[in-house]
């Protein structure tokens, strides 16, 4: 009997082992694994391939499955580092690692999800009155937020989702937000443009650009929640936000002759 034991524990032990393997990696993939993946990749990989992973010295990661890759071998890819390059391997649990194929593959445009199934006029009409006062697209709108001209290339509609509906998971390179307070107690809130050990410039929410010297400040608050609210269901609809999402999309600045 206790050798059966031991062979049904051992059976189950490789089914366990089979399964596992069989289960893409990053499965289950849930919205809080994709934000812990977000996060990393902010802290380890954003200096390289920039905050929207589109790269700056390193590689765009925005097309790794449209061009073959899979989840294991970007795993692979994360763990063993990239020879004669500046791409480090990484000894990071496996979980961190995981999280960031998630990420990843939210920012890759892959599967039938990625068709359009809303309504582009109505969504037009959305965005220019709720969103158009801060973002631009194809030289229209406002400067406050990201220009979303070449922001929308490539990107899935489950990215822009969440961008969208929890803006605090991805704050773009140079709209980090802070909060100036004036020596007379004045709170000025506003995005951070550059700074210096002397002197900080920021893009007021009225889209000015000011310089304050801060000795002339008596504070510089770094802020962690975006400018941008998040639009949960009370704001704006699925069906709403599929119409915006078809709008985005559809909307690709026009090519130069």
């Amino acid at each position: 009997m206790k050798k059966m034991a031991l062979a049904l524990s051992a059976l189950m032990s490789i089914a366990a082992i089979t399964i596992a393997q069989d289960r893409p990696i990053g499965a289950p993939d849930g919205a809080a694994q994709v934000r812990a993946g977000a996060a990393l990749f902010r802290e380890r990989c954003a200096e390289c391939h920039g905050p929207d992973a589109k790269g700056v010295t390193g590689h765009d990661l925005t097309r790794l499955w449209t061009s073959g890759a899979s989840d294991e071998r970007v795993f692979q890819t994360i763990r063993q580092g990239v020879p004669n390059s500046i791409m480090p391997s990484s000894s990071a649990p496996d979980e961190e690692v995981r999280a960031l194929v998630s990420y990843l593959r939210s920012l890759n445009p892959i599967g039938p999800t990625d068709a359009a199934t809303g309504q582009a006029a109505n969504g037009e009409r959305i965005f220019w009155s709720q969103c158009g006062s801060c973002h631009a697209i194809n030289g229209r709108g406002g400067p406050l937020g990201p220009n979303l001209s070449p922001t929308v290339q490539g990107r899935s509609r489950d990215s822009l989702t969440r961008a969208i509906r929890d803006p605090t998971a991805s704050i773009a390179a140079g709209y980090q937000p802070v909060t100036l307070v004036t020596r007379d107690g004045r709170r000025i809130r506003a995005i951070r443009k550059s700074e210096d050990a002397f002197s900080i410039q920021i893009m007021d929410t009225g889209g000015h650009l000011h310089g304050y010297l801060k000795a002339d400040l008596r504070e510089v608050v770094r802020e962690t929640t975006p400018l941008m609210p998040a639009f949960g269901l009370d704001r704006l609809s699925n069906e709403e936000l599929a119409d915006v999402l078809t709008f985005l999309s559809t909307s690709r600045a026009p090519s130069r002759p």
